[in-house]
């Protein structure tokens, strides 16, 4: 049987990563719609083909999450904060939460897409902050 300190602490560890995530999903929604769009597809590019450790997964969803609030605030546009490859930048970006991990081709054409279609190009509107 758990005693109160260590049902305490089982408590602590299940609610303290969910509140994390909550916090952070908030952030992301008060995004401009270009850069929440370009927060998500990489979030579930990381998602899918990452490590998962729940330590390093919150810190890095709240680090995307404030590189993408600084770049709106600054009225950077996504291809600045992400470069030409939007692969390379999350594998770069994970490379410090993680060892990596296998990413096939299908999810690095998708994040590339969605990071195209997030900065506007292909439409021929760019996409504009705010």
């Amino acid at each position: 049987m758990m005693s109160n300190t260590q049902f305490g602490g089982f408590i602590a560890m299940m609610i303290g990563p969910k509140r994390r995530w909550r916090q952070y999903q908030a952030r992301v929604r008060q995004l401009p719609p270009n850069h929440r769009t370009a927060v998500e597809a990489i979030q579930r590019h990381m998602m899918h083909f990452v490590p998962v450790d729940a330590d390093s997964d919150a810190s890095r969803f709240e680090d995307l999450a404030a590189l993408f609030e600084q770049a709106a605030a600054d009225g950077t546009p996504i291809r600045d904060v992400v470069g030409p490859d939007p692969v390379k930048f999350a594998e770069a970006f994970v490379r410090d939460y993680s060892d990596g991990g296998y990413v096939p081709a299908r999810a690095r054409r998708q994040l590339t897409e969605a990071i195209e279609r997030a900065a506007g190009e292909g439409t021929g509107q760019v996409a504009k902050t705010g």
